[in-house]
């Protein structure tokens, strides 16, 4: 199979819209647009392949041997292996891994942009405190992905938003 990275990045859109149809974004939107929106925001090829697939193992059960079925690029699946968080990792300890990736990380921040974006942000009445704590956390991984604030102060920072 072909492996320019650009044409990787086509099977990976295709793969990314097939895998999340019918899902909605807690606004009920289509959630493709957000992982198209996070593509949009990164400009390497890897990037944007890992980026239109952050959430395929997290979200829709995707495999590894799925994304090499697909011939998607060696550093994106890396970089989706570590944006896909395992049930039992704290969200803290989730993003200390994803960090030692630059590809995963870049994809993250542009993740974190789409998901506090001002017109994207939804606060539920029934659920106001839960959606401020993600926010608030979301912040706090901005500043620690960014370099910001070390992992010690992130770490310290985290405590009691997870």
């Amino acid at each position: 199979m072909n492996t320019n990275p650009w044409d990787a990045l086509e099977r990976a859109v295709a793969l990314a819209v097939n895998a999340h149809r019918g899902q909605r974004d807690k606004a009920g939107q289509p959630y493709i647009l957000h992982l198209l929106h996070v593509m949009q925001s990164v400009t390497d090829p890897m990037e944007k392949q890992a980026a239109v697939l952050h959430d395929y193992m997290e979200d829709v059960e995707g495999s590894v041997e799925e994304l090499q079925r697909h011939a998607i690029s060696e550093p994106a699946i890396q970089a989706i292996v570590l944006l896909s968080r395992p049930d039992q990792m704290t969200y803290c300890e989730y993003v200390i891994r994803l960090s030692s990736d630059p590809i995963a990380t870049r994809v993250k921040l542009a993740d974190l942009g789409d998901n506090y974006r001002i017109d994207r942000v939804v606060y539920r009445m029934e659920h106001q405190a839960e959606d401020a704590n993600r926010i608030q956390k979301y912040a706090l991984t901005n500043q620690f992905l960014s370099r910001s604030i070390d992992e010690r102060e992130y770490r310290l920072r985290m405590v009691g938003l997870e």
